[in-house]
């Protein structure tokens, strides 16, 4: 999600040492193959997340050695604790979800690889898996009922899936916090369900922007006649999350030159991409087991 065309050499460097971080975290707590959960959202809210509540101001990054994703963590630090155990139980709830839409044994297996360290997540924050669940459940109504509005969709499963990153702001938690994780689920799920077009009508599972009565080609011609729709709500959505930004980093301390980068560069630029054709969406756990999409992260 960052434009690293446009990240100065020391936002980079920082950008990497929270990915790397994020990664420690998952394998410290949950194993070696939780890592494969780590992604650029992961990241992005961890940083917004430290630098909002002032957790760990600075944290040593991990060198170039052999095998460095057996490095311990270098931030000891419940925040990041949190959000590994957060990450994990999206993953949960996202191969739950493909049970209903289409399960495969690739699928099944991630399931089931996964499934010492989702059920510690599950016991660590069983409020947080509630409430993830939840967010599933709520879309998974709106899919069952027909409703072709992403945004809605999108809007709807972010502000259940704040409450836990809300819950790790503590004090500092509030509407405008909400409001930025809600626009930026909104953007990706729209995002995602444009860049899916393809794969949803090749496995017949729901994508909001099928239409049953219109007729498909491919994505590349629904964008074509679609196209002033798509670009209209994606810059409604962006405009939103990039108002929320502006209200959350006035209380930031540190690292805003990262998540400047992702809210006015990497997210408008992963937009332009989906529009044109040329994105690499983010990966799902599911599609990283079944390779339907690059991982997430280069390097």
């Amino acid at each position: 999600m960052p434009l690293y065309t446009k990240m100065s050499p020391s936002d980079l460097s920082a950008y990497r040492r929270y990915y790397c971080e994020t990664c420690h975290q998952l394998r410290s707590e949950y194993g070696i193959v939780s890592t494969s959960a780590v992604n650029y959202d992961m990241t992005f809210n961890t940083v917004i997340m430290n630098s909002f509540t002032g957790d760990v101001p600075y944290f040593e990054g991990t060198d170039n050695a052999v095998l460095c994703v057996l490095k311990k963590p270098s931030a000891d630090s419940d925040l990041f604790r949190k959000m590994a155990a957060y990450t994990i139980l999206l993953t949960k709830w996202e191969l739950v979800d493909d049970l209903f839409d289409k399960p495969s044994m690739r699928s099944n297996a991630a399931s089931l690889v996964l499934g010492r360290a989702i059920s510690k997540a599950e016991r660590s924050y069983p409020e947080y898996d509630e409430a993830v669940g939840k967010g599933f459940e709520e879309l998974r109504k709106m899919e069952d009922s027909g409703c072709r509005d992403a945004l809605r969709m999108g809007e709807t499963f972010g502000r259940s899936l704040s409450y836990a990153l809300n819950d790790m702001a503590g004090e500092k938690a509030g509407k405008d916090l909400e409001g930025l994780f809600t626009n930026l689920s909104a953007s990706v799920y729209l995002m995602d369900a444009i860049d899916d077009l393809d794969q949803d009508y090749l496995d017949s599972t729901y994508n909001p922007l099928l239409g049953e009565d219109e007729p498909f080609l491919n994505k590349e011609h629904f964008i074509e006649d679609h196209l002033y729709e798509l670009s209209d709500s994606l810059n409604t959505v962006i405009g939103s999350l990039q108002t929320s930004y502006s209200a959350v980093r006035k209380e930031m301390r540190f690292d805003t030159g990262i998540s400047d980068n992702i809210v006015y560069h990497g997210i408008p630029d992963s937009a332009k991409k989906v529009l044109t054709g040329s994105s690499e969406a983010k990966a799902s756990i599911k599609n990283a087991f079944e390779g339907r999409k690059k991982r997430n992260a280069s390097y």
